[in-house]
């Protein structure tokens, strides 16, 4: 009958403007959290089927969710391990047995910014036990075979494993101009030498000596030269590597390489223009130029001028800090200079973000609601940039929650009225039988 359901829908009332409050009181508690995002309610009027000359109340339904896709203000720290998502898109991180699982049990959650430090082990991890996850870089800081709908790519992001580190040098690049004019008749013959250190795979200072020597014909010029790489970690010293170079003296291509022959210890590539020296710690590619190309040596007439000459590696270093770029590379900075980039921090993402299930410390779940998990760079795709140095505040409005706390009172209190209302009405028609 119509009072039955304008009962029923006055009990839906409160029901619904309670839960409203709920939501409304979580959201203010947590004003000042970073990265929590704002519960919201919908409310869905519910209707029965009306018989003719009356009509019965259907009342009212509630659903909850997170909102998600909601931005809060980035705002900046001292800390370059504190992180956010400028945009949309969350960070991937898990909890402390995480750490030491296999990534098929491992389990992941996903949240849109945290204050992270290193632990007593080394790992990133927030104050409520979020650790971050990222994919590990190769020793050349390149990030290859991760999976990108899945974490079973991820893991635990560890800085203390790298607290020292000595990259060895594998590749050289010799800019170097050698004088003309000695390889004309009459000229010295005497060598120009060139040592480059270099680092070996322990981090030591070794030296690859390089010596240039001119081939003196009886007359003219020979444009020749012969060059002999020694390495001082070999005992005793031997060259390595040796090779005949001649250069072109043509009006196009004056100065530049014509061809290398005669190599020993060593192959060259025309292509890549480069030649491999074996050194005692191992292979190190020699840049020394390309047929008629400017780049690498040269033979001009000039002074001898080994004037761009420059080399990867470096010494072993301890690790003073780690940054975290708009790209999402984690780098290591050592203070040598060296720079590393450990991890690289995807950005994740799915197609109903509101559909994610909250966890506890600002975390969220994937959900059937929220559709298949993907992980995408950094700035690409629909993602926003990784921005360290940086926390987003929550998404709370103070003042619109209070205005809306106002009206949930109201409708709170004009429900209960309404089934005061209704109770009196049925006791007068009780009455009514006596």
């Amino acid at each position: 009958m119509s009072i039955s359901s304008a009962l029923n829908a006055s009990v839906a009332g409160l029901r619904v403007n309670a839960t409203r409050l709920a939501t409304i009181s979580d959201n203010i508690a947590n004003s000042a959290t970073f990265g929590y995002k704002r519960s919201a309610i919908d409310f869905s009027s519910q209707v029965i089927k009306q018989q003719q000359n009356s009509y019965s109340a259907g009342g009212v339904s509630a659903s909850v969710f997170r909102d998600v896709q909601a931005q809060g203000s980035l705002i900046g720290t001292g800390s370059s391990t504190d992180l956010a998502v400028a945009g949309r898109g969350l960070i991937p991180v898990t909890d402390e047995a995480g750490t030491t699982q296999l990534a098929s049990a491992r389990s992941l959650s996903l949240t849109s910014t945290g204050s992270f430090s290193a632990d007593q082990n080394g790992f990133l991890r927030t104050s409520g036990g979020a650790f971050l996850l990222g994919w590990e870089a190769d020793t050349n800081g390149n990030i290859i075979n991760v999976s990108r709908d899945s974490g079973a790519g991820l893991v635990p992001i560890n800085v203390n494993i790298n607290q020292f580190v000595a990259a060895p040098t594998t590749t050289i690049d010799l800019g170097v101009n050698l004088p003309a004019d000695a390889t004309n008749s009459g000229s010295t013959g005497d060598p120009f030498t060139l040592p480059i250190e270099y680092f070996d795979n322990l981090g030591r200072s070794q030296t690859l000596t390089l010596d240039f020597t001119p081939q003196i014909p009886a007359s003219g010029s020979s444009n020749q030269w012969s060059v002999s790489v020694l390495d001082s970690a070999t005992i005793p010293a031997a060259p390595i590597a040796s090779f005949d170079i001649e250069f072109d003296t043509s009006v196009s291509n004056g100065g530049s390489i014509l061809n290398i022959t005669n190599t020993t210890g060593t192959t060259y590539d025309p292509v890549t223009g480069t030649l491999v020296a074996n050194a005692a710690s191992g292979p190190i590619d020699l840049f020394v130029g390309r047929i008629n190309d400017s780049a690498g040596l040269t033979q001009l007439a000039g002074p001898f001028s080994p004037n761009a000459v420059t080399k990867n590696g470096a010494p072993i270093g301890n690790l003073n800090a780690v940054e975290i770029d708009n790209r999402g590379f984690l780098e290591a900075i050592y203070d040598t200079g060296f720079r590393r980039v450990l991890y690289q921090i995807p950005v994740a993402d799915v197609p109903n973000l509101n559909g994610l299930t909250p966890l506890a410390d600002q975390g969220f779940a994937v959900s059937q609601s929220s559709g298949d998990l993907y992980f995408w760079d950094s700035g690409t795709g629909p993602v926003g940039v990784t921005t360290g140095f940086s926390l987003m505040e929550s998404t709370t409005d103070v003042a619109a929650e209070l205005t809306d706390l106002i009206e949930t009172q109201r409708a709170y209190s004009s429900n209960a009225t309404v089934v005061q209302t209704v109770d009196e009405i049925l006791q007068e028609t009780s009455n009514l039988g006596r």
